[in-house]
């Protein structure tokens, strides 16, 4: 049971205004802040070698920390700077040519299509989008209907950024697996409001941000790549953190998912992850995501009783983003005269789910994700506010 006092008192901000915006970038409680701003005059003291070697330990550990809340070994985690960097790592490292194929979702986010469609033209490898089923989440079956030796890689959207849904990535996993296809977890929407554990979904790849429903700052991301996985994998973004340079024309690169790490990184930064992670495991995430799951549901019924809006929402278990339109209202004029009644939320729009939103015939919504820091009063008044556009 999460105290809801305890939560609000760790985050100023979420007493100032309605905070919706926790699937963009959230309000990190306290204890983030105390470590990026302490560390970094710490710095200003001592300089960065010297501070990032008194928190070494600390550093350290972190992998278990993460090991701990994505169901992994401390082996398989990395750090990077965002989940972009995550993702695109992991997909770079992927062996693809010609004949070989990777699947999508409807779902696919633009930040993942872009890279997955620029290689494509590139190496020759062919693009299939699997179909969603009635409810929008991917079509297992006709996932299967897919599935042979060509496919080399499942590109899976856990938590979409436009529209509710949680994608049954155990299901996929599995299904490909039977092909010896590796599936590609982006949890960049889950992690954080969700249960996200490599060992219980199967996936064998997951990317992930600090600064959304996590709580870290900004700069944040993390990767793990399981073990099974790792032979199979060949990076390519390789620096002197990543291997070593063992002779004149001879470098070695690490074993493990350190790989995918750079040299340079904010070390302020990442005391915050990890303490960001500390406090998620703290709260405990079942709690987390009933508590998400609640603010969620409560926000979805009250919108549903507004004259002229539509909650567009798909799937058939939901994250804790919600997404409405307002007849004859754009979703951007509609966040901004939110904006000036004190209710953070944000829009997303055809660019970044092309293929999902062209099915559905949506431009644009507007998007909200309450955490478990927003208390129900403050939901209400979010629902208050959307009605009074009218």
């Amino acid at each position: 049971m999460i105290d809801p006092a305890v939560v609000r008192a760790d985050t100023p901000g979420a007493s100032a205004k309605v905070f919706l915006d926790s699937a963009g970038s959230s309000l990190p409680p306290r204890p983030v802040l105390d470590e990026v701003v302490g560390h970094l005059r710490r710095e200003a003291e001592i300089g960065g070698y010297v501070a990032a070697r008194e928190r070494a330990d600390d550093l350290e550990a972190g992998y278990g920390v993460f090991a701990s809340l994505m169901g992994a070994h401390p082996d398989e985690v990395a750090f990077t700077d965002s989940a972009t960097r995550s993702w695109l790592a992991a997909f770079d490292a992927v062996p693809l040519g010609p004949g070989d194929r990777v699947l999508v979702t409807e779902v696919e986010y633009g930040g993942n299509a872009i890279p997955i469609l620029h290689r494509a033209r590139e190496v020759g490898f062919e693009v299939v989008t699997v179909p969603s089923d009635a409810v929008g989440q991917v079509d297992v079956e006709a996932l299967r209907e897919l599935l042979d030796e060509r496919v080399k890689l499942v590109s899976l959207v856990h938590a979409p950024t436009n529209g509710g849904l949680v994608n049954p990535a155990r299901e996929v996993a599995s299904a490909a697996h039977e092909v010896g296809a590796l599936v590609l977890l982006d949890a960049c929407q889950s992690l954080g409001q969700l249960p996200v554990r490599a060992d219980e979904l199967g996936v064998d790849i997951i990317s992930a941000t600090g600064r959304k429903w996590l709580r870290g700052p900004r700069g944040t991301g993390v990767l793990v790549v399981r073990r099974s996985a790792a032979d199979r994998l060949r990076p390519r973004l390789v620096d002197l953190h990543s291997g070593e340079w063992v002779g004149p024309d001879e470098v070695e690169l690490r074993e493990d998912a350190r790989v995918y790490e750079l040299w340079e990184t904010s070390v302020a930064d990442r005391l915050g992850l990890i303490a960001a992670a500390r406090y998620a495991l703290d709260l405990g995430i079942d709690a987390i995501a009933a508590e998400v799951r609640s603010r969620a549901e409560r926000l979805r019924a009250g919108l549903r009783e507004v004259p002229g809006v539509e909650v567009r929402d798909i799937g058939a278990r939901l994250s804790g983003i919600v997404t409405f339109t307002v007849e004859g209202r754009d979703p951007v004029a509609v966040r901004d005269e939110l904006a000036r009644h004190d209710v953070v939320a944000t829009t997303s729009h055809l660019t970044s789910t092309r293929i999902d939103m062209t099915r559905r015939g949506v431009e644009g919504v507007v998007r909200m994700s309450p955490h478990y820091f927003v208390s129900p009063e403050q939901v209400d008044r979010a629902v208050e506010v959307v009605a009074a556009l009218g």
